[in-house]
């Protein structure tokens, strides 16, 4: 059996194909985006772990609870689960189920269906799959783990967790809940679906996957049985347009609504452009280096902190970056419980030499590998010069996000210049990828974890005090916590935070309630409207 697309969604498809490369005029009910999506690997739930793949999963699939990236101090809110009640020993949570919702099948969306989903991520194990299996589920346990009982779903824990953070987990997009029915119908061998929910999808969300051409273009159509109600913007158009210059022509002639990858000088330029508005929105996405341990060269301590020295931060973010990213040397973003405001490196190339010079250093070639955006070579290039400047040489390779991620989740990428974005609105979601790796070895293939990639072997104090802090209910101690992780992760970490993402969108002035997910969530359509 074969999940078919509704009529609705064959033509959609169909639309794809004979779509010009420009729109004249974007229809009032469509919503046509210029964005870089060549990152986009799979749109499983359970492996996606991309920026544009999270975007599109966010609006095809709903989770048990999710987050208003307008209402931080709210936090977490029911979504497909009404309820929820902690057991008085903190081992357990159980989850009451909305009634009346669907997927886009027609199936109901039972307990049932949440607790495969949550199994199917743990026993397929993919990049995302940690976000879970932190909790103690195994692919041996996870099913007397995770349990379902008429509208009632029960997850047990190995340990008594603060209850916020258990829930922030379950925003994240590897939480999606998924049709059982419908993905096993599709199902190859053992792979519970994998293989076609790679470019299929199976949820419950306010929009249906109506067709994806890699590196070309995304298109969603309104789910109208959706149960918070259908979506104004009854399709939805993700054009993948990796340069800035052209999505600023696109969206001056009129034919996209927005433009997600402006450069500060379009940026500049558009907010003197009739009937064009720029929105600014703080993103949780951090801009950093990560220095490969396994490089002979890089895990050398001296040349940790001369790298830090390497950077033109204040140069940088007033140039090239401008609008884009603001200064930011910690792992939280601000915004976070636990942020540390403090940024202790500045630009001092006689630093950076004197301390390599005190090491016996005297030159090196190491290699980035990094993708194809403007802001990563601009970045790799000046600190290219910087290097040349002590001594050593940095050679820039160029290649599509989807080749870089394969190469990085490989440990292949001696230097990486790139963007982590948070998992869910919890401190963790960067303390447990940068400062947690228990088993540095490559037969772990802990490939969510960035301190593996890098082969930092994390301290075994640091990944302890990591670990605590996710029991810790008091919210200001833990707070503090994360505040001295920060601090000993900035004396020695080889993984160096350098910039916070601001987002800057360029829309048409009709456009209305926007949001790109603020710093813990991905772009979200269901709200958006236009007006006049």
């Amino acid at each position: 059996m074969k999940h078919l697309l509704t009529p609705r969604a064959i033509l959609l498809a169909s639309a794809l194909a004979i779509a010009p490369a420009a729109y004249a005029e974007t229809p009032a009910d469509t919503l046509v985006i210029a964005a870089t999506i060549d990152d986009i690997i799979s749109l499983d739930p359970a492996q996606t772990f991309e920026f544009s793949g999270n975007d599109v999963n966010r609006n095809t699939y709903d989770r048990l609870v999710d987050f208003d990236p307008l209402d931080m101090e709210a936090g977490f809110k029911p979504s497909l689960a009404e309820s929820w009640e902690m057991s008085e020993d903190g081992m357990s949570i159980t989850f009451t189920m909305r009634e009346g919702v669907t997927f886009h099948s027609g199936n109901p969306v039972r307990a049932e269906d949440a607790a495969w989903s949550l199994q199917r991520v743990v026993k397929l194990n993919k990049t995302p799959a940690f976000i879970l299996t932190q909790f103690g589920f195994t692919p041996e346990n996870v099913e007397e783990k995770i349990t379902f009982d008429g509208n009632k779903l029960t997850l047990n824990l190995d340990k008594a967790y603060a209850q916020s953070f258990i829930l922030n987990c379950l925003t994240a997009m590897v939480a999606s809940v998924v049709d059982k029915e419908t993905v096993m119908a599709n199902a190859e061998g053992e792979d519970f679906g994998n293989t076609w929910l790679n470019t299929n999808e199976a949820g419950s969300g306010a929009f249906e996957l109506a067709a994806w051409r890699p590196n070309e273009a995304v298109q969603l159509i309104a789910y109208e049985d959706y149960w918070r109600g259908a979506s104004e913007m009854k399709r939805v158009v993700v054009r993948n347009v990796p340069e800035s210059s052209a999505q600023r022509l696109l969206l001056e002639q009129g034919d996209i609504d927005a433009a997600r990858d402006l450069t500060p000088t379009d940026v500049e330029a558009l907010s003197e452009a009739e009937g064009i508005k720029i929105q600014n929105e703080p993103r949780g996405r951090i801009l950093y280096m990560g220095l490969n341990q396994k490089d002979e060269l890089l895990s050398n301590p001296a040349v940790i902190e001369a790298m830090k020295y390497l950077v033109d931060y204040e140069g940088i973010t007033n140039s090239f970056l401008k609008g884009m990213f603001v200064t930011h040397q910690s792992f939280l973003p601000q915004g976070y419980l636990g942020e540390l405001k403090e940024n202790p490196w500045t630009y001092d190339v006689e630093k950076a030499k004197q301390i390599l010079a005190d090491a016996g250093i005297e030159g090196g070639t190491v290699t980035t590998k990094i993708r194809d955006l403007r802001e990563y070579i601009d970045v790799a290039q000046t600190l290219q010069g910087a290097m040349a400047e002590v001594g050593l040489t940095l050679e820039i390779e160029q290649m599509t996000g989807a080749q870089v991620l394969d190469a990085y989740r490989a440990r292949e990428v001696p230097i990486f210049l790139g963007e982590w974005g948070p998992d869910y609105s919890d401190p963790n979601t960067n303390a447990a990828t940068f400062a947690y790796n228990p088993d540095n070895s490559d037969e772990a293939k802990a490939t969510g974890l960035l301190a593996w990639r890098n082969a930092y072997a994390v301290p075994t104090e640091m990944g302890e005090a990591t670990e605590a802090a996710t029991l810790e209910q008091d919210s200001e101690k833990r707070g503090q916590m994360y505040r001295d992780i920060q601090k000993q992760y900035q004396a020695e970490a080889p993984i160096i935070p350098l910039f916070q993402r601001i987002a800057n969108t360029g829309l048409q002035e009709n456009v209305q309630n926007w949001n790109t997910g603020g710093a813990v969530t991905s772009v979200m359509y269901h709200q958006v409207t236009k007006g006049e």
